[in-house]
């Protein structure tokens, strides 16, 4: 796989949440990936844009003003219109069961929404796919963001185990944690999480563990490293209503739940609870 980015030096100024843009990106670089598993082109430009009035038709949320505009292209297997219609979907996802969970996409059009930003998505089947984020630039007035939560706490170099079906996650996941100082170790379901925490249980300090997978499920995976260690710190992770998933006796009760799709800002304070 071919990488290219054109950023120019005097982009316009945008204020938003730096972790959560930088997850968008990461989300979006992975799903071109995917999209090209004999290799292609990917590239990344930004640009400053003045969007007018006519330009406005574009999308309902698009204002008059300045905008930067990132686009990540990539020249893979493309998408249908009526794919194309519905990728922002929660839970939508083209992957077989037990490949995705189909947030990733919602997770994206939900940071950007949140910063008055929009996305034009272009894809044709076989001619690859390119996504466009407009962020309205601070020369104009905009409505301010909620209140910057602090700064995380960076990680002692921590090692966390990471357990989830979905590539993509596993992925966005541990550049997150690594970006912070923790160590990471992934297992793609719940028999080879079993197994690595067997191998490495004295040095795994807390387990990031997907409810919703195949062959073996968080609930089963939970039970089975108890009865390795029943002190084992685990985080529950789901889309779905994680409460009803955990068995009301005090067998798989875990200190800390979270809902996907998470923000870096909620996973690094989860963990971070837990770990203290």
């Amino acid at each position: 796989m071919q990488f290219s980015t054109n950023l120019p030096p005097k982009l316009w100024t945008v204020s938003g949440d730096k972790n959560q843009l930088e997850q968008v990106l990461i989300n979006l670089i992975i799903n071109a990936g995917h999209a090209m598993p004999n290799g292609g082109n990917l590239s990344i430009s930004a640009d400053n844009l003045y969007i007018d009035e006519e330009m406005t038709r574009i999308d309902s949320d698009a204002q008059v003003g300045n905008y930067i505009v990132i686009t990540v292209s990539d020249t893979g297997e493309g998408m249908s219109p009526e794919i194309r219609e519905r990728i922002f979907e929660p839970f939508f996802t083209t992957k077989d069961i037990g490949e995705g969970t189909g947030l990733g996409l919602s997770t994206v059009i939900g940071t950007i929404k949140n910063h008055n930003g929009f996305i034009n998505v272009d894809s044709e089947v076989g001619k690859g796919s390119k996504f466009q984020v407009f962020l309205p630039s601070v020369n104009q007035e905009i409505t301010p963001l909620e209140p910057e939560h602090e700064e995380p706490c960076q990680g002692q170099g921590e090692l966390i185990l990471v357990v989830d079906d979905e590539p993509q996650i596993l992925e966005v996941t541990k550049t997150i944690l690594e970006n912070y100082n923790y160590q990471t170790i992934t297992a793609i379901n719940g028999r080879e999480a079993i197994g690595i925490y067997a191998q490495y249980q004295d040095q795994i300090k807390v387990v990031l563990m997907d409810m919703m997978m195949p062959e073996m499920d968080g609930t089963a995976a939970i039970r089975s490293l108890k009865k390795i260690n029943p002190q084992v710190p685990i985080i529950a992770c789901s889309g779905r209503d994680i409460q009803n998933m955990l068995e009301a006796n005090n067998e798989n009760q875990v200190p800390a739940i979270l809902s996907k799709p998470y923000t870096n800002q909620e996973l690094l304070e989860k963990l971070n609870f837990v770990l203290n």
